[in-house]
């Protein structure tokens, strides 16, 4: 295995960052870890690449132990935080010089692996890091993350705060990167990205809720949901919350995603309670369920009241 994690647990003081956390990221495999800010999975990063050092469990990464191999580890994986560290008053090219000098490499040398993300930043590659925009310092931190040619790439949130363009360029750079071998453990707050990923673990407050294929996840997902929408949103989302028979209700898009408690549940029911309540113009659709859905489900505490649910 690419990455091997037993029963990793880490505290800051009081505060539970991760509990007893354990997986395997096979070779190859693009393995997502999502959840949302505060869920863990910058300190998890930091642990597996020997940041920061476990308070119990083992891990792995390349088959070098965290603990005991942590100069070997750093040899052998490439990191993308997520915020942008790299040296703001330094060139594009200079920081690319830079990262490749001090593995012992050069770009020449690695230039095969970084070419098709490179090519895209060479016309600035005379520019001030701090100068790029956001998605032209995301790929210049991917090419400094590869330069060395690492069996392990940790990427830490790398499409925050990046626009829906370079979004969607950056998973297809990851996807080529894919089949060229080398192992991937990304971390984001996007529900929609985990779809890309081969395999994905949910994880909420330091804990692991499930880990599967994002078809298999969404698999579990208990109830049938309806997309509902009305002419007034704000109106629609405390009508349902109040209605008796509701089981979840969570704002989605243009819609609101609703389900019921009901195994033999109808929509005019509910059509009637809505009109009712003075709603104009609306539609009740079944949907399929998502990811997010399903981590909002297994998010939930187990004696969670219909009234909690509603309210997270």
């Amino acid at each position: 295995m690419s990455i091997i994690l037993k029963n990793i647990s880490k505290n800051y003081g009081k505060v539970e960052a991760l509990k007893d956390i354990s997986f395997e990221v096979q070779p190859g495999e693009l393995f997502g870890l999502i959840g949302p800010d505060g869920a863990g999975k910058t300190t998890l990063f930091r642990i597996l690449t020997t940041l920061l050092i476990p308070d119990q469990g083992q891990a792995t990464v390349a088959d070098y132990d965290v603990l005991k191999d942590y100069k070997s580890i750093r040899n052998h994986v490439g990191y993308m935080p997520g915020r942008f560290s790299l040296y703001q008053d330094l060139t594009v090219e200079e920081n690319l010089t830079f990262f490749a000098t001090i593995f012992g490499t050069s770009i020449e040398e690695n230039y095969d692996l970084i070419k098709d993300i490179y090519i895209q930043i060479e016309p600035f590659k005379k520019r001030r890091a701090g100068k790029l925009s956001g998605g032209m310092k995301q790929k210049l931190a991917l090419c400094c993350a590869l330069i060395h040619k690492p069996k392990v790439l940790f990427l830490d949130e790398p499409t925050t705060g990046v626009d829906p363009v370079s979004r969607k360029e950056f998973w297809e750079m990851l996807k080529r990167l894919q089949q060229k071998g080398i192992t991937m453990l990304v971390s984001t707050p996007y529900m929609d990205e985990a779809a890309l990923c081969d395999r994905i673990a949910l994880i909420q407050n330091g804990e692991i809720l499930e880990i599967d294929t994002p078809k298999n996840i969404v698999k579990h997902y208990p109830k049938t949901i309806f997309n509902v929408s009305a002419e007034n949103m704000s109106q629609l989302i405390d009508s349902l919350k109040s209605y008796e028979y509701n089981y979840s209700v969570y704002p989605f898009g243009e819609f609101v995603h609703y389900t019921d408690k009901r195994d033999d549940f109808e929509t005019n029911d509910l059509r009637k309670y809505l009109d009712t309540v003075g709603l104009k113009y609306i539609t009740i659709d079944k949907t399929e369920a998502t990811i997010e859905d399903t981590f909002m489900e297994l998010a939930k505490p187990v004696n969670a009241t219909v009234e909690d649910n509603n309210e997270k």
